[in-house]
């Protein structure tokens, strides 16, 4: 991301920018995972569900994670190979959607066992699995906690622990890590399973981990081959991961233009042509933002959005020299879930889409007001 390029005149603000060669960076990372444990790894695509980036993924994975019809049909009129493999697993499954989601997907995780019994039959050319709640919460912000109390996501394992496992049932899935920068979440887990899981042994074929950890933040994994290598080897469990965020982590930026610039309450606020709408972390998980490019100093600045929503703040710096309008302002690491949760609020248009190789900017996808429009108008009907 190199000055030339952010004063590049094809790069039109606001814009997400993804760069190859990071992209590249992770995906070898997962290769040496793959390598070294043995599992084996599915893309979770609702972190970011590109095009480019799927295109990009496909030979590279051994498959991808969904959890809706829609994610599901992207992913294969994409992937086009009948090797591939698509997981999906989802509260939210509806009796009109099965037959699809039964001939769409490879691999079919059932959030409770109500919806087993209703819709298994539909389900006859899938490996069927459960999602399991383990009981063991590892985060203290309860909204992203899949083992909060009263639960939605996953089959309480105090409860699964007294059923008898129907003989179709051919794999278990959990997920309850986010963020996670170690692995004893992950250990913590495992030792509350391991009694259900040796139980059930011969029946059982794969077991999918989920997602949540930073691997690519992660320096020392061989706890994590450790432990894959043990569920393999004792239990002969296929093991699959599904990270979604690890794959984009540091590949993405928001590009944006100063617009306006002004001293309110003694402090400098520089107006944007984007908004944390377009950086939804910032606002839904409270992330400070991360400022690239800029040395450091004595200006404090606070870059705003420019909706009239107040809180439309990506946060105060501390700047070496005050930005002017019509300078560019980038923010690192906004690739995951930044796309699927940006709005239209205000009516503001969304950022266009570039990916970078070799230097050079490629836009990949731009919007207009009828992009706009086609969100709000009515359908007609005669």
């Amino acid at each position: 991301m190199e000055t030339a390029i952010l004063n590049d005149a094809s790069l039109k603000t606001p814009a997400f920018i993804l760069d190859e060669a990071a992209l590249q960076a992770n995906l070898e990372r997962f290769a040496e995972i793959r390598s070294e444990s043995g599992c084996m790894v599915l893309y979770s695509i609702k972190a970011l569900p590109l095009q480019y980036l799927i295109e990009l993924m496909k030979n590279r994975v051994d498959g991808f994670s969904v959890s809706s019809l829609f994610e599901a049909q992207l992913a294969n009129e994409l992937l086009e190979s009948e090797e591939t493999e698509l997981h999906l697993t989802s509260p939210g499954l509806r009796a009109e959607e099965m037959p699809q989601i039964g001939r769409q997907v490879s691999h079919l995780s059932f959030n409770s066992l109500t919806q087993m019994e209703h819709f298994h039959e539909l389900t006859e050319n899938c490996s069927i699995g459960l999602r399991i709640n383990p009981k063991i919460s590892c985060l203290n912000d309860r909204r992203y906690d899949p083992c909060r109390g009263h639960s939605k996501l996953g089959i309480d394992i105090n409860v699964l622990e007294q059923f008898n496992l129907p003989s179709y049932v051919q794999g278990l899935h959990f997920h309850n890590s986010f963020g996670g920068l170690d692995f004893n979440c992950l250990q913590r887990t495992l030792d509350r399973l391991w009694p259900f899981l040796e139980k059930h042994y011969q029946q059982i074929k794969w077991l999918n981990l989920g997602g949540g950890y930073m691997y690519a933040q992660i320096d020392q994994l061989q706890p994590f081959f450790a432990l894959l290598n043990r569920l393999q080897q004792e239990l002969g469990f296929q093991v699959y991961i599904e990270p979604g965020k690890s794959f984009v982590q540091g590949a993405g930026y928001l590009a944006a233009t100063v617009i306006d610039r002004f001293v309110s309450d003694g402090k400098i606020v520089a107006v944007l042509d984007s908004s944390v709408n377009h950086h939804p972390e910032v606002f839904e998980y409270q992330t400070p933002a991360t400022l690239w490019g800029r040395e450091t100093g004595g200006y404090s600045v606070i870059f705003a959005g420019s909706t009239c929503l107040a809180g439309d703040i990506f946060g105060e710096f501390q700047l070496a020299e005050v930005p002017e309008i019509g300078e560019r302002v980038v923010f690192s690491d906004v690739a995951a879930y930044s796309l699927v949760k940006a709005n239209r609020f205000n009516g503001y248009n969304l950022p266009n889409v570039y990916s970078r190789q070799n230097e050079q900017l490629r836009l990949l996808k731009q919007y207009d007001y009828q992009d706009y429009l086609r969100l709000w108008r009515l359908d007609e009907h005669e």
